[in-house]
């Protein structure tokens, strides 16, 4: 039986960051929640609603040409809990078209990342009770126990100046998006 999946956010990559994320803002009142460098690209998270980090992540490194496939960098699906990431990374891995199978922990999500058979990115993720600056990448063992990832992520980011718990950084965006 498969975990309730619900879509949650969109990754696109983009030729010119600075030029898109500023037509989100203007155009569709998207707000910059946090930007950085990762895997050699810049990447800009944007969202609209206090409860998620990002809605639409934007990096760069889009390849020349246009059309379909030119653009997702990502889907992604919010999960329940970690027995629910388990279950997906298992269901995943026993099958022969699914490739590029990782785990991380973002500090703010626990995530599995996977290739569909036409080789778009997928995400399930769940979300930790931190938030922290993004990007951030770390391992992530599925086989401990969830205690034990909940200590190990909280251990990871002990000293991390941007931590602080999710519900302080949710009612930080409410204020900023004008939300009661």
């Amino acid at each position: 039986m498969l975990p309730d999946l619900k879509l949650r956010h969109m990754g696109m990559f983009v030729w010119d960051i600075d030029t898109m994320s500023q037509f989100y803002q203007d155009v569709l009142g998207f707000l910059v929640t946090d930007k950085g460098f990762v895997r050699d690209h810049h990447v800009v998270f944007l969202s609209r609603d206090p409860k998620s980090h990002h809605q639409l992540v934007m990096e760069t490194g889009r390849p020349a040409g246009s059309g379909p496939g030119y653009g997702l960098q990502q889907i992604s699906f919010q999960v329940g809990s970690l027995n629910d990431l388990r279950l997906m990374h298992d269901l995943v891995s026993a099958r022969d078209d699914v490739t590029l199978i990782q785990t991380v922990d973002h500090g703010n999500s626990w995530s599995l990342y996977f290739r569909d058979p036409e080789v778009n990115r997928v995400e399930i993720y769940l979300d930790t009770p931190w938030h922290v600056e993004q990007p951030y990448l770390d391992q992530l063992d599925l086989t401990l126990s969830d205690e034990a990832i909940h200590q190990v992520t909280e251990q990871r980011l002990k000293d991390n100046p941007s931590r602080k718990p999710m519900h302080a950084w949710q009612l930080e965006m409410s204020a900023r998006i004008n939300l009661p």
